[in-house]
């Protein structure tokens, strides 16, 4: 792609010169899914030639083992058919072909039950998703609330750290959310604060509110308002319909007050005003306002896990041993490295979470077994005033 202006950016600068400073979600919309420049909406992101590899491009283990996690899940459904296999953000639907493939050969009573929905907004990754799936005719849906209603089994991988976030800082004054806007002299995009203490501080959690006296003036937070309004409807579907969703991402678990946004260009950082419609623009995941958010729905969250816990506990290792014994010498080195970077600390093994969803009263999925489980609240008791 030309390093000269991206196309984007002249709309940008023209929205913010009519309407002022975008908020920083707003911002992040655009870049990555404006309907004729935003990044996910012109290009395949993914592999070498993109921006970034994710963990199904790295090894079909990942895929398969998660195939095989969601087909657990659904024996211990007792086996309901239909029941929907529904993927956020499939990508080029590597995940989800290795996983069908790896389920079709050991529990092909598993597939023939499953509705696949790929819930995919890209023009471009819908196309590779219809290559890659052909065998199993998939359907498409923009959103969550499009997938057809009865028992559900979801898997998101990388796909939460691309929603869009807001961001607050702190000034001596109190918390102002940060902005996007030009600067006066180039109109080159930039960052600036809102004025102090607007209408939309409110969003701040009490917990970060209460500890700002701690925090040193200039700390930068993350909030994630999109990804909590899908883990709530997530929640509740699972309460309502039943079922399991795997969220695997990058990300802590709780809320840090530390900018995690991010761009990366042609796999390298750059900064995130800078290339518009051209950079992966993402930030780091709040695992536990996730997990949180789905028991306020209603569901049982189990974890998160480390990915590299995770993937061993799915036996990982076990895998990559029985292909390594029909590998050539290059294969088993190629093995070797997946199962290195998928899984050590120095890697993916840390920093990647794995967060597992249930419906009340469900048996606890693999990989979770001495996990940290989050319910929904109790419901209040009863009193003088309340009705049953």
């Amino acid at each position: 792609m030309s390093e000269s202006a991206p196309p984007l950016l002249a709309l940008l600068q023209r929205r913010i010169r009519l309407e002022g400073p975008l908020t920083v979600a707003d911002f992040m919309m655009e870049a990555l899914c404006h309907p004729r420049h935003g990044y996910y909406t012109t290009s395949d992101p993914f592999g070498v030639a993109g921006d970034f590899i994710t963990a199904p491009e790295i090894s079909q283990m990942f895929g398969e083992l998660i195939g095989l996690w969601c087909a657990q899940c659904w024996d211990q459904l007792g086996r309901p058919n239909p029941v929907t296999l529904a993927e956020l953000g499939p990508g080029r639907g590597t995940l989800m072909a290795d996983a069908l493939r790896a389920v079709s050969g050991v529990l092909p009573a598993f597939t023939s039950a499953c509705r696949i929905v790929l819930v995919e907004t890209s023009p471009v990754l819908r196309r590779r998703q219809a290559e890659a799936l052909a065998a199993y005719a998939p359907t498409w849906q923009d959103r969550l609330a499009e997938v057809p209603d009865g028992p559900l089994l979801l898997v998101a991988n990388e796909f939460f750290d691309a929603l869009p976030i807001r961001q607050f800082q702190l000034t001596p004054e109190g918390w102002a959310e940060r902005l996007v806007t030009l600067a006066p002299d180039t109109e080159e995009l930039c960052f600036r604060l809102d004025r102090p203490g607007q209408p939309s501080t409110l969003l701040i959690p009490p917990r970060l509110r209460a500890a700002s006296p701690a925090l040193a003036i200039g700390t930068v937070i993350d909030l994630a308002p999109t990804a909590q309004s899908i883990a709530l409807e997530l929640g509740r579907r699972l309460a309502r319909d039943g079922g399991a969703a795997l969220v695997v991402d990058y990300g802590h678990t709780a809320p840090v007050p530390t900018d995690t946004l991010q761009a990366l260009h042609r796999h390298v950082p750059v900064p995130v005003l800078a290339r518009p419609g051209e950079a992966d623009i993402t930030s780091h995941v709040d695992f536990g306002a996730l997990a949180a958010t789905a028991a306020d729905g209603g569901a049982t969250a189990h974890g998160p896990v480390t990915q590299g816990d995770f993937l061993r506990a799915l036996g990982l290792e076990t895998r990559a041993a029985a292909l390594r014994r029909v590998a050539s010498p290059q294969q088993a080195e190629d093995l070797d490295a997946a199962v290195h970077r998928l899984t050590d600390d120095d890697a993916m093994g840390r920093l990647f979470k794995v967060l597992a969803l249930t419906g009340l009263n469900q048996s606890i999925p693999a990989g979770f077994e001495n996990a940290k489980l989050w319910r929904p609240p109790a419901a209040p008791p009863l009193t003088s005033r309340s009705r049953p």
